[in-house]
């Protein structure tokens, strides 16, 4: 009888002990669910369980709410793609709590739970070029392959480009001398942004930068938080934060939910790229409003300094056979010299992409005032038609260049960089190129 009940008693806590390791499995629960997305490649609507390890996309259309099992919020915006990588919550023992997000491509709001809040330390969200800790967040990201930008609504986020001692492997916030924290209201419209190679963010402003403008919220995703949401505090109460109209504590309730956006007219034969000054140089003003851009289907792909390349929503990239020659269409550049600025001219241009060997170089000539300096660079190019180098201080290289490609009509291929030169220590050379195929 000892032996038998001693038997059942094993097979309860064997079972018990599967039931807590699925349920430790499981991140979340898809509460809305707008147009196209797709977990593990299978479209999905509310009600849908998510997993540590499920891969997660929208499409041009597609909003996704996913509540987690702490109470906290992931919900991705249209075109990104995403991965839970892991989500253990462990209320027991907080220290053995494991988080990690990955973000791809697109715009992605984090809202912390209970969870998260616990074990801060053990948070990690990726990006193709940096990573993110909270402490104790809510914060909307957005990512391509080169660029990152982050905003923070409530809390503070630590952010770091990966390099010395940050590695995307990794877990939990990288804390190096060149990470950079950002809380909310700290900085009037500030966002944290990190291109690839870059170690330490920068700081900029404007609301033509936010992760909002590059790819609007639904109209229930408010961005309001009611209350805990001093600049410096450290931490935000998920009971407090809201994505009013529609409350953290509805979404339970909204598994039927189904919402559909308001169609967006396509312009009529936009220009692909869209390039220039995005704000005032050497007495020029800017020929940029990005707002405006972006409100038409703009996206921005490279943003040095002054200089900005918006690629459109509608330009596809299909990687050419072999190579091509490309011709200088218009540039702009400028020389600082101890914090003045004075305007400069590109001259004797030429710019080669090897499709190929995914390779690139250009070169031309920088003339100013009592000025002439050659300047070139060489580096690899992207499947999804974005190009860069890394240093201006590698072989063959004097400059740091990064651009975008996209297609046009009739095989014709179109491509636009900005550029940066340190010639002295009190000298930079910065501008932006605009090229068509030959």
């Amino acid at each position: 009888m000892f032996k038998q009940t001693h038997v059942r008693n094993l097979c309860a806590l064997a079972l018990w002990g599967l039931a807590a390791s699925a349920w430790a499995d499981e991140a979340g629960k898809v509460v809305l669910s707008v147009g196209e997305v797709r977990v593990q490649g299978q479209a999905v609507k509310a009600g849908h369980s998510v997993q540590a390890g499920d891969r997660l996309s929208t499409g041009a259309d597609g909003y996704v709410y996913i509540k987690t099992v702490d109470n906290g919020f992931l919900i991705l915006r249209p075109n990104s793609d995403a991965s839970i990588i892991a989500y253990q919550a462990d209320s027991h023992t907080p220290a053995n709590s494991r988080f990690k997000f990955e973000l791809r491509e697109g715009v992605a709001r984090s809202i912390s739970g209970q969870a998260v809040k616990n074990a801060r330390q053990n948070f990690r969200f990726n990006t193709p070029v940096a990573a993110i800790g909270v402490r104790g967040t809510d914060f909307t990201v957005f990512t391509d392959a080169q660029t990152t930008r982050i905003a923070v609504l409530s809390g503070g986020v630590v952010v770091s480009g990966f390099g010395q001692g940050c590695a995307p492997e990794g877990g939990g916030p990288c804390e190096t001398p060149h990470s950079r924290e950002l809380f909310a209201n700290q900085q009037r419209d500030g966002v944290l942004q990190v291109s690839r190679g870059q170690l330490a963010p920068e700081l900029l402003r404007g609301k033509a930068l936010s992760p909002d403008a590059t790819t609007p919220p639904l109209p229930d995703e408010s961005g309001k938080i009611k209350a805990g949401s001093r600049h410096n505090t450290s931490d935000a109460n998920p009971d407090t934060t809201s994505l009013a109209p529609l409350k953290l504590a509805e979404l339970d309730k909204a598994s039927s939910l189904m919402v559909t956006p308001t169609p967006v007219a396509t312009p009529q034969g936009p220009a692909a790229i869209a390039w220039g000054r995005w704000q005032g140089v050497a007495e020029q003003g800017a020929n940029l409003n990005l707002a405006d851009l972006m409100s038409k289907d703009y996206r921005v792909s490279v943003l040095t300094g002054d200089y900005a390349l918006l690629r459109h929503q509608s330009a596809t990239w299909q990687v050419p056979y072999g190579g091509a020659e490309f011709g200088l269409q218009g540039s702009m550049a400028q020389v600082q010299r101890d914090g003045v600025s004075q305007l400069a001219n590109v001259e004797n241009a030429r710019l080669w992409v090897d499709f190929e060997r995914s390779r690139f170089g250009t070169r031309f000539d920088l003339t100013a005032a009592n000025l002439r300096v050659g300047l070139q660079a060489q580096g690899n190019v992207g499947s999804d038609g974005t190009f860069s180098n890394p240093s201006q201080y590698l072989d063959g290289n004097n400059m740091v260049v990064q651009g975008v490609m996209a297609n046009g009509a009739l095989g014709k291929v179109f491509a636009g960089y900005t550029f940066q030169s340190r010639l002295d220590a009190n000298t930079v050379a910065s501008g932006v190129t605009l090229w068509g195929s030959k």
